[in-house]
């Protein structure tokens, strides 16, 4: 199939009439359109979905330019329209799609009606005759079928998700487009006729048809098989669940294996910060102690500390003066006071009043209690003394405590910033325990599973063997009327027919697949320069395998950039199958080349995967069209040089508006 022309009528950001030519020359088969994100690439690829199906991926079904809508007014209306000129199977098709949108007395958009599909092509003569409506999804069927489009229109994000898919086994639609595209589709329907599942196929057609009425022991054979047939096809369904739910159990198992070693420290870090948390509070309790001491002995001796030098220069002050005396011991005032009065001393001298005995004892007064400036010196002195002795060492001691307190706090801060770093890092883990749930169950899971296959394979051997027992029987007995002898007879003939179809197409499907494998794994190496190879199983799924490592047997895990590469070379493997099928003289598997359109391919490769991507691509699908931001384009365009046969640009006036324009 070939793509030639796209005619876009209001079709979202394209306002009015605008077209695009694509290049169909062999030699030259590339068409790039460059525009930066948001400018219109994405609207531009889904034109080809809406065209041809109707639909697009957009969360916003309304197609119709913004700015035509605005204009519309009350109860108007305006279309928007997409032609697309193709060749397929030598004949020229072009295919419509129009919707019209109405607006209600307040210039609203209705909710359109269905959107009109046409096809129209050209017959011998040259003249364009139109397909009948009720043909046109047929037809378009077998054009090309909604659910091969996918693996020839699609995005960056989806070819990502489809090489997943195809590597896990969970495409089986795949596997049937590739066959489709293989022309193994025409075996499989052929042999689906002959013995499928359905009662209309013709070998059960002919087990409905014998007459039992020669013999009631048919009737009774029958309806065994059909017993045992539908049962076989209950467990038929059933294994291919368990299939399913094993594959999804080992993937489950495999994440939450991963998510073990990857947590397996959460447990140890969570112990620590425990550790830590209690330091801290033994830490905390050691620094309100340490505090209470400093503060203790501080309020006790610091004032006289601070004041020790005062005191010192005062008691030395005191030393020094000539005056003071220390008073005559038990000697009171009262006593000098009593002698004077009585006018004679202890002695039995006699004091006169003026004498110098008088006169002394007057002195006295002065140096004795209560008036005894010497005593109380004396007694302030010892009393400063011992103050002053009590404060040695006050401040090593307060040193010391204090340095211990500084420790203490930034053991305590250190303590912190660990109960912080143990945080970040247990922010991102998970708790082992319930990982380990999680992982115990999917491995329960799969060993219940293999014990129900298990199950159901013994019990699908002893009921094929049972219905098979059956048929013998029926066979045995139809050989008695002439009649039913006819019918076996061409029920025998169909059984060879499927069996001699069977054999050719295993073979066919078994030699298609090991050339598809040769072609993937050539363009593979070539897209991707890497030690590895793809394997393809019966299933038409992926695995990929290292080459370069000795020893080493499985799948691995695929960065980005592999995955894409992996499927950009599956489809671009179909596709060159597919066109030397095409070319062969007298193949049996006739089948139609087709393009491959893609937005935003490129964006998770390097330059260098960039050259062997467009330089793989163009000698493998017959037509290539890129929709790419200019950074990657200007890439691609230096390295397809020559192959590029169209080149335009998308020129964004708004966000509702956009231009396309020819290079």
């Amino acid at each position: 199939m070939l793509l030639k022309k796209m005619n876009l009528e209001n079709f979202r950001q394209f306002i009015g009439t605008q077209s695009i030519d694509f290049s169909t020359e062999p030699d030259r088969n590339v068409t790039i359109i460059l525009g930066e994100n948001g400018s219109g690439k994405t609207t531009l690829a889904q034109a080809f979905t809406w065209c041809l199906y109707g639909d697009t991926d957009f969360d916003d079904k309304n197609v119709l330019n913004k700015k035509v809508a605005q204009k519309i007014g009350p109860n108007g209306e305006a279309s928007v329209k997409v032609e697309l000129n193709l060749k397929h199977m030598e004949i020229e098709y072009t295919i419509i799609r129009e919707q019209k949108y109405t607006t209600d007395a307040t210039g609203n958009l209705k909710r359109p009606n269905n959107s009109v599909f046409k096809i129209a092509y050209r017959n011998s003569d040259g003249q364009q005759e139109f397909i009948r409506e009720n043909e046109t999804e047929v037809r378009m069927k077998q054009i090309l079928p909604k659910e091969l489009s996918k693996y020839f229109f699609f995005d960056g994000e989806r070819i990502g998700n489809m090489s997943k898919e195809i590597k896990k086994g969970k495409s089986p639609e795949f596997a049937e487009a590739v066959k489709s595209l293989l022309g193994l589709s025409a075996f499989t329907a052929a042999l689906d006729h002959l013995n499928g599942r359905s009662s209309s196929s013709v070998i059960k057609s002919y087990d409905e048809d014998y007459d039992s009425k020669s013999d009631s022991k048919i009737a009774r054979y029958r309806e065994e098989m059909k017993k045992y047939e539908n049962r076989l096809a209950v467990i038929e369904k059933r294994l291919e669940e368990i299939d399913n739910e094993e594959l999804t159990a080992k993937e489950k198992q495999k994440e939450y294996e991963i998510k073990l070693v990857e947590n397996k420290d959460s447990e140890k870090l969570a112990n620590e910060r425990t550790h830590l948390l209690d330091k801290i509070k033994r830490l905390e309790e050691s620094k309100i102690r340490n505090t209470h001491s400093i503060l203790e002995n501080f309020n006790k001796s610091g004032a006289f500390w601070m004041s020790s030098k005062l005191i010192n220069d005062a008691l030395e002050e005191l030393a020094n003066a000539d005056k003071l005396d220390t008073g005559i011991p038990d000697i009171h005032a009262r006593t000098i006071q009593y002698l004077l009065g009585r006018k004679k001393c202890i002695c039995g001298a006699d004091i006169e009043f003026g004498s110098s005995a008088y006169t002394e004892l007057n002195r006295l007064l002065d140096y004795i209690p209560p008036k005894s400036i010497g005593t109380i010196i004396a007694q302030f002195t010892r009393e400063c003394e011992l103050k002053c002795k009590s404060t040695d060492g006050l401040f090593e001691q307060i040193s010391s405590v204090y340095s211990a307190l500084r420790e203490l706090e930034n053991d305590h801060d250190q303590a912190i910033q660990d109960i912080e770093i143990i945080g970040h890092k247990l922010e991102g883990m998970l708790d082992v325990g319930e990982l380990q749930k999680k992982y115990s169950f999917y491995t329960k899971q799969l060993s219940i599973l293999r014990d129900e296959r298990n199950r159901l394979l013994v019990e699908q051997g002893g009921l094929s063997t049972s219905r098979d027992r059956c048929d013998t029987e029926i066979n045995k007995l139809v050989l008695k009327d002439d009649n039913n002898r006819r019918i076996a007879q061409c029920k025998a003939y169909a059984i060879y027919m499927y069996r001699c179809l069977s054999a050719v197409y295993k073979e066919k499907e078994t030699e298609t697949r090991e050339r598809l494998e040769k072609v993937v794994n050539d363009i593979f190496k070539k897209i991707y320069n890497g030690g590895f190879s793809l394997k393809i199983d019966e299933k038409y799924n992926i695995q990929v395998v290292v080459d370069d490592f000795d020893g080493y047997v499985g799948d691995i895990e695929t960065s980005t950039a592999q995955s894409i590469s992996v499927i950009f070379a599956f489809i671009a493997g179909v596709i060159q199958l597919a066109r030397e099928n095409n070319n062969e003289e007298n193949s049996m598997l006739m089948t139609e080349a087709y393009p491959l359109v893609m937005d935003a391919p490129l964006s998770a490769f390097d330059k260098t995967r960039i050259k062997t991507v467009c330089d793989a691509l163009p000698k493998v699908a017959e037509q290539v069209i890129i929709f790419i931001k200019d950074t990657d384009g200007e890439i691609a365009e230096t390295n397809m040089g020559a192959k590029v046969g169209k080149r335009y640009s998308f020129h964004k006036l708004n966000e509702f508006e956009t231009e396309l324009e020819r290079r």
